[in-house]
């Protein structure tokens, strides 16, 4: 098992969103990118979304979600993990959300990219009396190994711009 430790958010005073994933997978960790793997949905889903044109530059992706109000975070700061898989996730340890909170007020929506980044949250957040007060929807995995088609995904995902 190998002990893993996520990166910061990505997030500003403007930020009234928050989707939060589990924990990077061991691409994104390599290259420190949130979604970093090639074959992750979730950037191409972002820029279809937000009617942007699509980069591989990370600090233009950033930069995207910030002028759209958007935070990035992971449920889980550490945890032990054999591979990528959220199944494999052993001892995880939550993301400072007090801090957060208090720290970016603005945030009034939380998204969950994924069933095992809704579980964390409810268990090592909501249950420690955190952010009880920031509606959440848990929406599905963007992620290669949750095979439901791209359209159903984005059909889903919408719900962020307040469609």
């Amino acid at each position: 098992m190998k002990k893993l430790i996520c990166f910061g958010p990505v997030v500003n005073r403007g930020c009234r969103i928050l989707i939060l994933g589990s924990m990077p997978g061991v691409t994104s960790l390599e290259i420190q990118q949130y979604y970093g793997h090639p074959q992750n949905q979730f950037w191409p889903m972002m820029f279809d979304l937000l009617g942007e044109a699509p980069t591989d530059d990370y600090e233009e992706k950033k930069a995207m979600m910030l002028r759209h109000h958007i935070a990035l975070w992971d449920v889980i700061y550490s945890c032990t993990r054999e591979g990528s898989l959220d199944t494999k996730i052993k001892t995880p340890k939550p993301n400072d959300f007090k801090w957060l909170y208090e720290t970016y007020p603005s945030i009034e929506r939380v998204y969950l990219n994924g069933g095992k980044a809704t579980e964390l949250y409810k268990r090592l957040v909501l249950k420690m009396g955190i952010g009880t007060d920031k509606p959440y929807t848990r929406l599905p995995s963007t992620s290669p190994a949750y095979t439901i088609p791209y359209e159903e995904k984005r059909k889903a995902w919408e719900c962020i711009l307040g469609i």
